[in-house]
């Protein structure tokens, strides 16, 4: 059966946080143990997304393998977080996460996609970039994108080791 994306509903969040827990373990392997231990988005938070329309989930057969939810940051969408299970990425799921977020923000009437993430982590800055985002310089930050990276260090994340990506749609 071939992948669907659909919009992720409440009965999924339960499914959405276990994902985002075992992608997360992948951190551990690039030496980042406490990125792995972080908690993921709780249920109330993702049935807010599904709620709000602002969840999609990546169906093969029965199973969920992957989701993005996405906030509205400014004048642009941005994805508060892509998470794929490990032994199904590489295969273009994330990018079809992706693919969907910009058409979410197109219905919208948004002309970009935004979202932080690790720099180095090859899963993240160079995917990212490989999809075709660009790494926004501090004069290019809006003052709601600055807010978010601000509240990502306020709860520990090492903004040295952020960077602010957008992909124009």
């Amino acid at each position: 059966m071939p992948l669907e994306l659909r919009a992720a509903t409440t009965a999924d969040s339960p499914r959405l946080q276990e994902i985002e827990i075992e992608a997360g373990e992948q951190f551990r392997t690039v030496g980042m143990s406490d990125i792995a231990e972080h908690e993921p988005f709780s249920i109330e938070e993702l049935n807010a997304y599904a709620e709000a329309g602002r969840s999609f989930a990546a169906v093969d057969g029965e199973r969920i393998v992957g989701y993005v939810v996405i906030d509205r940051v400014g004048d642009a969408a941005h994805v508060e977080q892509v998470s794929v299970v490990p032994d199904e990425q590489g295969q273009g799921i994330g990018r079809r996460l992706i693919d969907r977020a910009g058409e979410w923000a197109a219905e919208q009437d948004l002309g970009a996609l935004t979202l932080t993430t690790f720099r180095e982590v090859p899963w993240n800055g160079p995917l990212y970039a490989h999809l075709g985002f660009r790494t926004l310089g501090e004069d290019e930050l809006s003052a709601e994108l600055r807010a978010v990276r601000d509240h990502e260090s306020a709860l520990g994340l090492d903004p040295a080791q952020r960077v602010c990506m957008q992909l124009d749609l």
